[in-house]
């Protein structure tokens, strides 16, 4: 959705550039400034609402339930105990996830 949504504006925003670049230059007292800023207003809030919009795609975990609080830790991770006594862990990977919880 997000890429379709991309292109339609970059669409858009070369048509109206060729628009503009193709007519005369616009006065103030003919209206073309007040037409500028009108589009170029509607423009921004609509770029502003996509960018406000949900962050997650698909249908979701389902009625009742939402994704937890972030966890991370380390997974695949060896640690050992030196001659010296000194706790030494090496590899892995940190990885972060959210649980979905169900009410």
């Amino acid at each position: 959705m997000r890429k379709t949504f991309g292109h339609v504006v970059l669409a858009l925003a070369v048509v109206l550039a060729l628009g503009m670049a193709t007519s005369r230059p616009a006065e103030a007292r003919r209206g073309g400034l007040a037409t500028g800023l009108a589009v170029g207003t509607l423009l921004g809030l609509g770029l502003a609402g996509a960018y406000a919009g949900p962050r997650y795609y698909g249908a979701g975990p389902g009625p009742g339930c939402y994704p937890g609080p972030r966890q991370c830790q380390w997974v695949g991770r060896s640690c050992w105990t030196n001659r010296y006594g000194e706790y030494i862990c090496s590899g892995g990977d940190w990885r972060c996830w959210r649980p979905t919880i169900c009410d």
